[in-house]
């Protein structure tokens, strides 16, 4: 969804109105998690998708139809042993979508959403799915206010309260009440898309490494920034556009900068006189993952002067050292690719195994997003 809106702001600008598919809920092996969203505006122009090609000819015509009754419908696609020629998911899961229009008048709170994403400000999109309430109604929920309604004060103030609780880490999913905003109730259902901002993925050491490292996390979806003490090699030249290039002592540019259980560090400078200090500090605050580049010799080395400056082994348990997993790279550009394959595997409970080597669903029940994309902090190797 973050994706589509610079085009969806567009067409709203415009006052150009479009059908919005977005996931509600998914269960067992799904391609796509909730908040994926596919959109149809003028000329049948299509952007987006919700499960990666297996029903996108059906929601394309649910849009048309949408668009043209001016009322949200709430549709499921699941897979039919008995009925080959079934529009349905191929990996066997399902998928329930809300399908609605968007206009200036049906949500006039969009277009500042969609500014609030583009400019990293956190907010909370809350949509009536099912139940006595109207359907595709929305309430959007920012930190200090709130747009639109749900039908009902007292479901407008239950939900926002929710709606607040969740952003900090972005958290999508269905939630349910009463018709009032009752909590012991589910007569409602209400799917919260949170819009936390963009994760941080800090980078120290500006090698070339460090700039492949920085393409891919950007590339993730990552708000990227690199350090380095020497203004000789710290050069925004050398990086990419949108990647923020600091000069400064790593661990003095850590020290004074706040990091949360979404935070990624990548340390590449592989001198103890930089990586120690900065692992010293790094290792004992939140952080979802805490790479450190060197041979295993350079990693002994390296544990052992950490030992020696007082970190504990559950603190040390922390390091993923030597960073990334084992893909045979070489080059900068593969050794980012093996930096972000651990990162991608960390955050989603991956084996980091071939999948021809596994059996199962490729994308268990419940993931991804169904809860919170933010990942637990101090999670031990």
């Amino acid at each position: 969804m973050r994706d589509l809106l610079p085009v969806l702001s567009d067409w709203y600008t415009a006052r150009t109105p479009f059908g919005l598919a977005t996931v509600v809920a998914v269960s067992r092996s799904t391609p796509r998690g909730p908040g994926a969203a596919m959109a149809v505006g003028p000329d049948d122009e299509v952007v987006g998708s919700v499960s990666g090609g297996c029903v996108e000819g059906a929601v394309f015509a649910l849009a048309q139809e949408v668009m043209a009754s001016g009322e949200a419908r709430l549709a499921s696609f699941g897979y039919s042993d008995e009925d080959a020629f079934a529009v349905g998911l191929t990996c066997g899961g399902e998928l329930t979508l809300l399908v609605r229009p968007v206009t200036a008048e049906s949500d006039p709170a969009f277009g500042a959403v969609a500014e609030s994403v583009a400019a990293g400000r956190p907010v909370t999109v809350a949509t009536v799915t099912d139940g006595p309430a109207p359907r595709g109604a929305t309430l959007a929920v920012w930190p200090d206010r709130v747009a639109g309604t749900l039908g009902t004060d007292g479901l407008d103030v239950a939900v926002t309260a929710d709606a607040r609780g969740e952003l900090a880490f972005g958290a999508t999913g269905l939630r349910h009440y009463g018709p009032h905003g009752e909590r012991r109730e589910d007569a409602v259902t209400v799917f919260l898309h949170s819009f936390a901002p963009p994760p941080r993925m800090l980078v120290f050491g500006a090698i070339d490494y460090a700039a492949a490292v920085a393409r891919i996390g950007g590339f993730l979806g990552y708000r990227v920034t690199v350090c380095d003490a020497r203004p000789v090699f710290a050069t925004p030249r050398r990086f990419p556009q949108e990647a923020e290039v600091v000069v400064e002592w790593p661990h003095r540019y850590l020290r004074a900068t706040d990091t949360d259980g979404r935070t990624v560090i990548c340390v590449l400078t592989h001198d103890p006189k930089f990586d120690v200090p900065l692992l010293e500090e790094a290792l004992r605050r939140p952080a979802a993952y805490i790479g450190a580049m060197g041979s295993r010799r350079t990693h002994d080395d390296r544990r052992r002067r950490l030992a020696e400056a007082g970190l504990t082994e559950a603190e040390l348990s922390r390091l993923r050292s030597p960073v990334g997993l084992d893909l045979g790279a070489r080059t900068p550009e593969e050794v980012a690719v093996s930096v972000a394959a651990e990162i991608v595997a960390l955050r989603w409970g991956g084996s980091g195994v071939p999948l021809t080597a596994t059996a199962g669903a490729i994308h268990p029940s419940g993931s991804p997003g169904t809860t919170t994309p933010g990942w637990p902090p101090f999670r031990p190797r």
